[in-house]
């Protein structure tokens, strides 16, 4: 059996019971069955090494709009981690990457205020003309010791110290 995904974007205090009624009759017409389930989303993020440095990128979009993050972004079907990884440094970048290894998967439910959002970050060496594109407003290599003392968006500040080895005090 194959599956399939309807995205469905719906208010927290949304009431579902005649839409999930109303869905299942049309599935069963075409001889489906629907099930309704929340998703979780999984993105990638890179603590990119670059010009003796950490890249950062000032966000363009909200969430956390104008504050600094590790590049990265939304794994698309079919894709592989490490590819989505490569896309979104070179979206974002310009830099090509080298990934050197996994620095851990993230799972807390309220890391991404939009939704539950399971994000797997590696450290990678940049390659490449640093330029900022797609989501990246700016782009920015800063010294690793400054880099852990600035506020990042999402969790970005523990997945920065775990990627370098600090220990938060």
């Amino acid at each position: 059996m194959e599956r399939y995904v309807l995205l469905v974007k719906a208010p927290e205090d949304a009431e579902l019971g005649g839409f999930k009624t109303r869905l299942a009759k049309l599935a069963s017409e075409y001889g489906l069955k629907v099930e309704l389930h929340r998703c979780i989303g999984l993105t990638v993020d890179g603590v990119v090494i670059y010009d003796n440095g950490v890249v950062l990128v000032r966000r363009k979009n909200e969430p956390y709009k104008g504050s600094l993050a590790l590049p990265g972004g939304f794994v698309e079907y079919g894709e592989r981690v490490e590819e989505a990884l490569r896309r979104e440094i070179k979206e974002e970048t310009g830099l090509d990457v080298r990934i050197l290894r996994l620095v851990g998967v993230y799972s807390s439910p309220d890391r991404d205020p939009r939704a539950h959002t399971v994000t797997v970050a590696f450290l990678a060496l940049g390659e490449g003309e640093l330029k900022a594109g797609d989501d990246a407003e700016e782009v920015h290599v800063v010294p690793p010791d400054e880099a852990l003392k600035l506020p990042l968006a999402f969790d970005h500040g523990k997945i920065l110290r775990d990627a370098l080895g600090v220990e938060c005090r």
